[in-house]
C-alpha cells in the first residue's frame, strides 16, 4: 500500500503535461482502485460487491487510511479548479468532500464506536440480497471463515473507546444484543444458512453441496463462536459500561465533533442554533396543514385526540405482513405508472419489495430502500399505520431511494466512485421532496394518506428540532420522544426507535428536511424563471443525473440548469 501511495502522490506530475483533466482524472481513478483493494470490494458490472474478506479494523489499518486521504486531498488541491472541465469540477467537488469526511472521522476515531441503535457491524456479515453466482458464494464463504478476525478488531477498537468515554449512549443500545442472538447457533438454523437454502440452478447440483457443506463448517467453527463471544461481550462489557449521557457534546471535544457531524451530513456550514430556528419555523408551517387536513376528515375533537384516532382504530392497520407488502406493492405499482410524468429517462434497474429481516425488525426503522431491494418492517403490525404507506413507498422505492440509485448508476460519463458516492443531503433530501412530489401526482387517495405524508413531514422538521436540542442544547430523551409523540400520527414503538437512533446517529437527521427544502426552493427558482415553459420531467432529470453531491454543489449545478433553459425561451 505504501508504493501505491507513493504512486497515488506523484501521478498529478507525471500527467500535468496533460492538463488539468487529466491529472484530476489519474487521481481519481487510482482512488478508487486502491479503495476497492483496501476495503476488500470487488467489480461487478457497474457494481462494487464484497469480496472475500473484510477490510481490517486495527488502529493501523485506519491511521494509514488517514495518511493516504491527507495525501489525495494535496494531490487534489494542487489540480487547479479554473482548468477543469464541468464535469470534473463535479468530480473534483465530490471527492474532496467525500475525502475530507473520511480524514475527519479517523481523527475522531469514530470506528472506536462502530455501532449505532439502527445499524451494526455484525449486520454486514449474512447477505440480504440474492447471491448471483458460484463466485459470490465462494466470496460469502472466504467472510465466514474471516468473522472471528473481524469481530475481534471490532471489539478492541470498542475497548479503547470505552477507556475514553466514548461509546454509544446505553438507552439506545437496549435490545440491540438481541440481533446477535439468532447467529450463535450451530448447524442449519442459523440464519448465515439462509443464502445456501436455494442456490441458482447455474451452479451444479454436486457444487452446491460441496459449497453447503462448506459453509455449515464455517458456521459452526468460525462464524457462530465468533458471534457468541459478540453477545458476550455485548451483554458482560460493553453494555453496562456505556456512556450514560446522550449527547454529542458530552463527547471528548464533543462540541467540535458535533459540528463536523452537522458538516457531514448536510455538507452545510449550519450552526446547531441556525438549524433548531429553521427547525421550528416549519413544524409550525406543518402543524397548520395537519389541522386543515383533519378539517377535512370531519373528524371532531382536538389534535391529540384525533392522533389518538389513528393509533387505535383498526381500518388503518394490516391484519397480516403481506397485507401490509401488498398495500406497499400496490402504491409501488400506482407510482411506476406515473413515472413518465416525473422523468424523460428511466433506468435499467429495478427493485424488489421485502421485509426487513426478523432479526433486526424490533429494533429497525419502518422502510429502507437501496438499489436492489426496498424493505418494510412488519414487526409488530399495530405500530405499521397503512395512511403512512403510501409517502414512505415514494421515499424508499421510486422515485426515491431505490429509484434514484438506479439512476446514479446508469448514468452516462460518470467515474467509478461518482455511481457508489451518497451524500445525505441530497439523498434524504430528494427522498422527502419525492413524499411532497405525491401531492402533485394525486399520490394520496383520501384525506388521511394526506395526513400521513404530511406527518412524515413533520417527523422530519421534527428531527431538525429534537436532533439539535439532544446533541447540543441539553434536551432529555423524554423531552425529545414527547415532542415528536406530540406533533406526529408515529406510533409509539417508532418515536421510541426513531429517539434512540438520533442519540447514537448525530447529525444524519438533519439532513432530510434541510436537503429538501433546497430543493424544492430550487424547483420554485425554476419555475419562476421559466414560467409556462418549465417541466418538471427534465428538472428531475437534471437533479438526479448529477448523481449523488454536496448541496452546494446541486444548487450551482441547477442554478446552471435554469440560466441554459431560462435562455434557450429567449431564444425561441
Amino acid at each position: 500500500m505504501r508504493t501505491f501511495l507513493a504512486a497515488l502522490l506523484l501521478m498529478p506530475a507525471a500527467v500535468q503535461a496533460q492538463g488539468a483533466d487529466a491529472q484530476l482524472k489519474a487521481i481519481y481513478e487510482a482512488e478508487w482502485a486502491w479503495r476497492g483493494a483496501e476495503f476488500g470490494q470487488v467489480q461487478d458490472g457497474l457494481r462494487s460487491k464484497p469480496g472475500p474478506k473484510f477490510a481490517g479494523q486495527t488502529p493501523a489499518d485506519w491511521d494509514r487510511r488517514k495518511v493516504h486521504w491527507q495525501g489525495v486531498l494535496k494531490a487534489l488541491d494542487a489540480v487547479p479548479t479554473e482548468g477543469l472541465s464541468r464535469e470534473e469540477r463535479l468530480n473534483k467537488a465530490v471527492l474532496s468532500e467525500l475525502i475530507r469526511a473520511d480524514v475527519a472521522n479517523i481523527g475522531w476515531r469514530t470506528y472506536e464506536a462502530p455501532l449505532n441503535s439502527d445499524s451494526f457491524f455484525w449486520g454486514r456479515v449474512k447477505p440480504y440480497s440474492a447471491l448471483d453466482g458460484v463466485e459470490d458464494y465462494r466470496r460469502y464463504l472466504g467472510r465466514l471463515g474471516d468473522v472471528g478476525r473481524f469481530f475481534d478488531e471490532n471489539i478492541a477498537n470498542m475497548r479503547a473507546g470505552m477507556k475514553r468515554g466514548y461509546t454509544v449512549p446505553r438507552v439506545s443500545l437496549t435490545g440491540r444484543d438481541k440481533t446477535i442472538e439468532p447467529f450463535v447457533v450451530s448447524g442449519a438454523e442459523n440464519p448465515l444458512m439462509e443464502p445456501f437454502a436455494r442456490m441458482p440452478d447455474s451452479i451444479p447440483a454436486e457444487e452446491q453441496a460441496k459449497l453447503r457443506a462448506e459453509a455449515q463448517r464455517l458456521v459452526d467453527g468460525v462464524a457462530a463462536p465468533a458471534f457468541a463471544r459478540l453477545l458476550g461481550f455485548m451483554r458482560t462489557e460493553y453494555m453496562p459500561a456505556a456512556r450514560t449521557s446522550i449527547a454529542a457534546s458530552a463527547l471528548p471535544d464533543g462540541a467540535a465533533f458535533y459540528e463536523d457531524q452537522i458538516r457531514e451530513y448536510t455538507t452545510l456550514d449550519l450552526t446547531a442554533d441556525e438549524i433548531h430556528a429553521i427547525g421550528l419555523t416549519e413544524v409550525a408551517r406543518i402543524d397548520a396543514d395537519m389541522k386543515a387536513t383533519i378539517a377535512q376528515t370531519g373528524f371532531k375533537g382536538s389534535f391529540p385526540e384525533f392522533l389518538q384516532f389513528l393509533r387505535t382504530d383498526p381500518q388503518f392497520y394490516a391484519r397480516s405482513p403481506r397485507e401490509l407488502l401488498g398495500h406497499a406493492a400496490y402504491a409501488a405499482k400506482r407510482m411506476d405508472g406515473k413515472l413518465k410524468d416525473v422523468f424523460t429517462t428511466l433506468p435499467r434497474f429495478r427493485f424488489t419489495i421485502v421485509p426487513v429481516p426478523d432479526a433486526i425488525a424490533p429494533i429497525y426503522t419502518s422502510g429502507r430502500g437501496g438499489l436492489a431491494a426496498c424493505q418494510f418492517n412488519t414487526y409488530d403490525l399495530k405500530s405499521r399505520p397503512l395512511y403512512n404507506l403510501t409517502a414512505l413507498v415514494l421515499h424508499e422505492c421510486a422515485p426515491g431511494h431505490s429509484h434514484q440509485a438506479a439512476m446514479a448508476l446508469e448514468a452516462p460519463d460518470r467515474p467509478a466512485f461518482r455511481r457508489e458516492s451518497y451524500f445525505s443531503g441530497y439523498g434524504e433530501g430528494w427522498g422527502l421532496y419525492t413524499e411532497w412530489l405525491g401531492t402533485k401526482l394525486g399520490m394520496y387517495e383520501t384525506p388521511y394518506e394526506e395526513f400521513g405524508r404530511e406527518t412524515f413531514e413533520m417527523w422530519r422538521a421534527v428531527r431538525l428540532v429534537i436532533d439539535t436540542g439532544m446533541h447540543s442544547k441539553g434536551w432529555s430523551r423524554e423531552q425529545a420522544i414527547e415532542y415528536l409523540a406530540s406533533h406526529t400520527a408515529l406510533a409509539r414503538l417508532d418515536v421510541e426507535n426513531e429517539v434512540d437512533r438520533y442519540i447514537s446517529w448525530p447529525g444524519q437527521a438533519l439532513a432530510y428536511k434541510l436537503g429538501e427544502l433546497r430543493i424544492r426552493a430550487l424547483r420554485a427558482e425554476a419555475e419562476a424563471a421559466l414560467g409556462s415553459k418549465f417541466d418538471q420531467r427534465p428538472f428531475h432529470d437534471a437533479l438526479l443525473n448529477m448523481g449523488s453531491v454536496p448541496l452546494p454543489v446541486m444548487e450551482s449545478e441547477m442554478r446552471a440548469w435554469i440560466a441554459a433553459e431560462k435562455g434557450k425561451t429567449s431564444v425561441q
